[in-house]
């Protein structure tokens, strides 16, 4: 319990600090981009949509390497304990969308509803970001006035 414990702290720090990075490079590097203002909002989902994946995997990886260690429970419900699967369960978790064909079991748990909680947030930091993205560079066409 402990190791899933201290995992889980680690887990939020790395996520974290990768949110951080790249929503602090979009910040610092998105008013130089010779592109249409609102194409920089594409350029705003798109790249917090890659950072949420990239935190999904690093998730996964933690799920997957700590399912290999005995007592500290594993994931129930696919008989194939791969990489691509425990992929699947941690962004079904990280999304909040809940439990299908694969449940953790154990200790793992505790780490899991980190997971879902640690998504959300990560996933309201970029709604968030995108909000004021939105405020200063969705740009309204003019209203025709006439003379």
């Amino acid at each position: 319990m402990l190791l899933v414990l201290i995992s889980s702290v680690l887990l939020i720090g790395v996520t974290a600090l990768i949110h951080y990075e790249v929503l602090s490079a979009l910040n610092h590097r998105l008013p130089a981009l010779e592109m249409p203002s609102r194409s920089k909002l594409l350029v705003v989902i798109f790249t917090t949509f890659v950072a949420h994946a990239i935190e999904i995997l690093v998730y996964a990886v933690a799920l997957y390497l700590l399912g290999g260690i005995p007592g500290v429970g594993h994931l129930k419900g696919e008989p194939d304990f791969s990489l691509i699967n425990v992929i699947y369960f941690s962004a079904e978790t990280y999304t909040s969308l809940g439990f299908g064909d694969v449940t953790p079991v154990g200790a793992m748990r505790l780490l899991v509803g980190v997971e879902a909680l640690n998504g959300l947030l990560l996933i309201g930091w970029s709604a968030s970001y995108a909000y004021i993205a939105m405020e200063r560079y969705w740009v309204p066409k003019q209203a025709n006035r006439g003379p």
